[in-house]
């Protein structure tokens, strides 16, 4: 299994931050992540098909707001808080802050 490849800290693009962001279950994976180290990705509490879980996650791979370590046949998720409150001070706080208080009907 090849390892994925992730941008570096300092190529973290915002636009590419808030269009990960944008969609209701990459949010959701994202709130998920927040609350957990690490979660293998079979682990994610998503209603999606693989496929369509797959695109989602690299989708926020690729915009540098999630990585993937690869362990055996695992593939462990893990928010980069570090990199995007450098990049982004406060921006993820925010962004999970008002998730969680949206009325459940908003998505």
């Amino acid at each position: 299994m090849r390892t994925p490849s992730h941008p570096a800290t300092d190529s973290i693009q915002l636009t590419g931050v808030f269009h990960a962001l944008s969609d209701p279950a990459r949010l959701s994976i994202v709130a998920g992540l927040s609350e957990v180290e690490e979660r293998c990705c079979s682990d994610l509490d998503v209603p999606l098909s693989k496929s369509t879980l797959s695109h989602h996650l690299k989708v926020l791979r690729e915009a540098g707001v999630t990585t993937t370590r690869v362990e055996g046949t695992r593939r462990l998720m893990s928010l980069r808080r570090d990199d995007l409150d450098l990049r982004f001070p406060g921006l993820l706080d925010a962004v999970l802050h008002a998730a969680a208080h949206e009325p459940d009907d908003a998505h």
